[in-house]
């Protein structure tokens, strides 16, 4: 049995293995083909410190809420589990408010293992709010230790006159609602919603979601191209997001192929007439004249950056199918080279666990495996737009 282990050697490095581990359980986070350090990159350049698990605006807040309110004078033990019990409380508060969307472990009880600050602490560093730079059970460990000169409301309290100490989280964080823990709800104040956009056109200026989110540009759109204020986009932004398309567009057929070819091979016949259809309807609705135009060397510019690798293999599978779908007039023809070309991919990325040769690893497949368009975190983002608006 496989298994994913780390040497815990600092917190940065404690942190980025967690947020690996996250990803694994994220439903986007499907990689059958290996294109996930694609499909991150561009999301993190859109909306960065957002993530598929992610589900209201406002937890962005409840997290800093409950932690800049612990007590220091206890063990690092009680502040865990004061952090662990706050966190239920909130859920219950959200419930006795009858939240209907978005609760995290609404259905769980005290069973619940992904808490909101496990879901939200990455983005919270990304939003510039967490100061930080540790993990969760690092700010519970070293709390106790912690000075006691760091609660000053604002940077310029007393014109900085002997500040030394950082604070854990950005000196301007609105003050927690007072029966927070007893009944509240998903709406921002005023206060609160001019403090996130801030800290996202601070932290991320050029990203497509501080500019949607100052603009106040949420929309009803299943995908970001389809915004109806594309037009007004950043150039850059609207350049990147004109790649995403494509390139969602055209490995959404490699997607179809890949759960064809298993479904042939569990013989569900069902499955089959399902993924014949959408690939024909793929085929009709593809945009081949846009393909043929598509700068690829500036896409693979375009997307750099510093959290992901776009590995060498990866590259050349996205460009070979790329050209296989121009040239066989999006697998109306050459359709062999093309299951040839998913085969060939899956089974470099998955070697003894290959679907195609594993039978018992093709037997628990349950008929669907990234059989979507990728939407690089769009309909997250966008419902934390929405939730901005309404505050």
């Amino acid at each position: 049995m496989s298994s994913i282990g780390w040497i815990d050697f600092d917190e940065q490095e404690r942190e980025r293995a967690q947020r690996l581990m996250q990803l694994f359980t994220e439903q986007e986070a499907r990689d059958e083909l290996g294109l996930g350090a694609i499909r991150d990159s561009i999301a993190d350049h859109l909306f960065p410190g957002t993530s598929t698990v992610q589900t209201r605006l406002r937890y962005m807040l409840f997290v800093p809420y409950i932690f800049s309110r612990l007590p220091r004078e206890r063990s690092s033990k009680e502040i865990a589990d004061q952090i662990r019990n706050d966190q239920l409380r909130l859920r219950d508060a959200l419930v006795a408010n009858e939240e209907k969307s978005g609760v995290i472990g609404v259905n769980a009880g005290a069973k619940l293992k992904r808490l909101p600050a496990s879901v939200y602490w990455a983005g919270l560093e990304t939003w510039g709010i967490r100061r930080f730079s540790g993990s969760i059970d690092a700010y519970a460990a070293s709390l106790p230790s912690w000075p006691t000169n760091i609660g000053k409301d604002h940077d310029d309290d007393d014109h900085g006159a002997g500040r030394t100490v950082p604070t854990p989280w950005h000196p301007r964080l609105p003050k927690p609602p007072k029966d927070m823990l007893e009944k509240t709800s998903f709406a921002l104040t005023d206060e609160e919603a001019g403090f996130v956009v801030d800290r996202l056109v601070d932290s991320n200026p050029d990203s497509l979601l501080a500019f949607l989110a100052k603009n106040g540009l949420q929309a009803d759109s299943e995908h970001i191209w389809s915004h109806p204020h594309l037009s007004m986009f950043p150039g850059r932004a609207r350049g990147l997001v004109e790649h995403a398309s494509i390139f969602s567009d055209v490995m959404y057929g490699a997607a179809l192929q890949y759960n064809l070819l298993l479904s042939q091979l569990r013989e569900n016949e069902q499955w089959i007439e399902n993924y014949s259809k959408a690939i024909k309807k793929w085929q009709q609705d593809f945009d081949l004249a846009r393909l043929k135009c598509w700068p690829i060397e500036d896409f693979w510019e375009e997307i750099r950056h510093p959290a992901h690798r776009v590995q060498d293999p990866t590259r050349r599978f996205v460009i070979e199918w790329m050209d296989l779908v121009r040239t066989s007039g999006a697998l109306k023809r050459d359709a062999s080279k093309a299951q040839s070309l998913v085969k060939d991919r899956e089974r470099r990325l998955k070697k003894a666990q290959s679907r195609f040769t594993n039978r018992a690893a093709r037997d628990r497949w349950q008929g669907s495996s990234g059989a979507y368009r990728l939407q690089f975190r769009w309909s997250q983002a966008n419902r934390h737009l929405q939730d901005l608006a309404r505050g």
